[in-house]
């Protein structure tokens, strides 16, 4: 009982956040967020690789540093792509878009009118 009640008020709270509507929108977002930091932890590894980035020739410490920050682009490209396959592109866009404008990226997306 207290799991159930637990449940839909994560769920709740989530939509509230988000501002959809549906608990089919919420678990739609969370398998995209899922498949999303997968993928990019999977693909991150060949392609270190194939830019010579090992543990053997930079150190451990610097491997896994380049490796992270390898994935963050990745990662980011890839959300926007599974949001659109998954039907929930607009919500990832938005995300990313406020995600980005965080970290200080959001001339990435201002406009300047031209003059």
């Amino acid at each position: 009982m207290i799991y159930l009640c637990a449940q839909t008020f994560f769920m709740e709270k989530l939509k509230q956040r988000w501002g959809i509507t549906s608990n089919l929108q919420v678990i739609i977002i969370l398998i995209v967020f899922a498949i999303t930091g997968s993928t990019a932890a999977k693909i991150a590894g060949p392609l270190t690789g194939f830019l010579g980035i090992t543990k053997e020739n930079v150190g451990i410490f610097i491997y896994w540093t380049l490796r992270i920050l390898l994935i963050f682009p990745i990662y980011q490209i890839l959300l926007v792509a599974f949001g659109w396959l998954f039907g929930q592109f607009q919500f990832f866009w938005n995300f990313e878009k406020k995600f980005l404008s965080r970290i200080g990226l959001a001339f990435l997306f201002n406009k300047t009118p031209d003059i």
